[in-house]
């Protein structure tokens, strides 16, 4: 049985005068294995995603102005869809004059949000449009499980938009989940790694080489080099790097170190628990089931490093691994795509990842566009390393 999105509280234009120049959006039902009923602590009857589409009078066809207008009206008003996203963590819009990189992009900026500057970038994401690449263009054999993005750096995103400009036939889906719901789930079944993890944060070490390290991957100078000039000498692009490796602005919770081959590792102590915004619920801001499952899945397709340490060095046990994994498996949904599908994501409170698909690389085409929000998630705890903080301008 579908969920239900009835009395979501979907605030849609009024669309009374035949005349009005925007679109309303209204919700519909999807299929149990794309859209479920979240549980606590959400409110009750919170569907994810919350599916909706251009409402016309006469069912006349909308053009992408009219949607843009339709959006910075709804935003202009009362954050209408932010307010949504808060509340569902993702939603679905389908069913938009949307066919291009060029197109999406004009949407996605119709939300108002700022655009986020990718410091410190693991995959290869080449510009197709103002704020737009690809989304993770790693063979279609491998699995990428569910995470919230950007979780091994200080500075994340808050919002994420997909546009499906080509679906596989079969596999390929997008699976999405509440952060929140994660951690209530975890809170009660593993206390003790909730404790643990919430007195000592996570290490994260991410490896920069100077090529790329696997297909789809980055390097270091589109990681840190944005600044690095043509003639450069070694110790002028090694400051270079270390500067824009400052801008997390974490101070003593980021270190690094220079390798023999050019590389460079840096170290962050991270919080993996993080609360909303406005809220201030706990959200289980992480990667941590995505790297345990990855290396489970996909191991023989592409190199994965499966050590995943609390913040004091100390190794996170497998048995809370296996058990985030299995939570997770338990909560989310996998949404099928359609050509010109919309995802947004609420990253603070919603997880997202990739299925892999049948047929060729091409016949699965998904963008991606990054956002700031006004606000970064708060703080679990009162330790300094708790509170991650918008990147320094540079």
């Amino acid at each position: 049985m579908a969920a239900s999105v009835h009395n979501v509280g979907v605030h849609s234009l009024k669309l009374d005068d035949p005349s009005s120049p925007l679109v309303a959006f209204e919700p519909f039902e999807l299929p149990s294995t794309n859209q479920r009923i979240l549980g606590p602590p959400h409110p009750s009857d919170t569907v994810i995603p919350l599916a909706l589409k251009p409402s016309t009078h006469d069912n006349a066809e909308v053009d992408l102005d009219t949607v843009v207008n339709s959006i910075k009206a709804l935003q202009a008003r009362d954050g209408t869809l932010t307010n949504l996203l808060a509340r569902h963590g993702t939603l679905l819009f389908r069913g938009l004059p949307i066919h291009n990189a060029e197109d999406f992009s004009k949407f996605a900026h119709a939300f108002g949000y700022k655009p986020h500057e990718i410091i410190g970038i693991v995959v290869n994401r080449p510009l197709l449009a103002p704020n737009v690449a690809p989304a993770n263009e790693a063979p279609k054999e491998v699995l990428i499980y569910n995470h919230n993005e950007s979780p091994q750096v200080p500075h994340a995103p808050e919002y994420i938009f997909f546009y499906s400009h080509r679906a596989p036939a079969k596999g390929g889906e997008t699976p999405i989940s509440s952060s929140l719901e994660l951690f209530q789930r975890a809170q009660q079944e593993i206390p003790e790694f909730i404790s643990e993890i919430s007195e000592k944060g996570i290490l994260s070490k991410v490896t920069y080489k100077v090529d790329k390290q696997y297909e789809g991957g980055s390097t270091l100078k589109q990681a840190f080099g944005k600044e690095i000039q043509d003639g450069d000498d070694e110790a002028t692009k090694r400051a270079k790097i270390e500067a824009q490796i400052a801008r997390y602005n974490r101070g003593k919770h980021t270190t690094w170190e220079w390798t023999d081959d050019g590389s460079i590792i840096l170290t962050h102590q991270l919080p993996a628990i993080r609360t909303q915004p406005q809220t201030n619920l706990p959200t289980l801001f992480t990667g941590l089931a995505a790297i345990y499952k990855n290396f489970t899945v996909n191991e023989g397709n592409r190199k994965y490093n499966n050590q995943q340490l609390f913040g004091d060095g100390t190794p996170i046990p497998e048995k809370y691994l296996a058990r985030l994994a299995e939570i997770t498996d338990e909560i989310r949904v996998l949404h099928k795509w359609q050509r010109g599908d919309v995802l947004v994501y609420d990253n603070i409170i919603a997880q997202h990842g990739r299925q892999p698909w049948e047929g060729e690389q091409s016949d699965r085409v998904v963008l991606a566009s990054l956002f700031d929000g006004e606000q970064v998630p708060g703080a679990y705890g009162t330790q300094e390393w708790a509170q991650v903080v918008q990147a320094l301008e540079g």
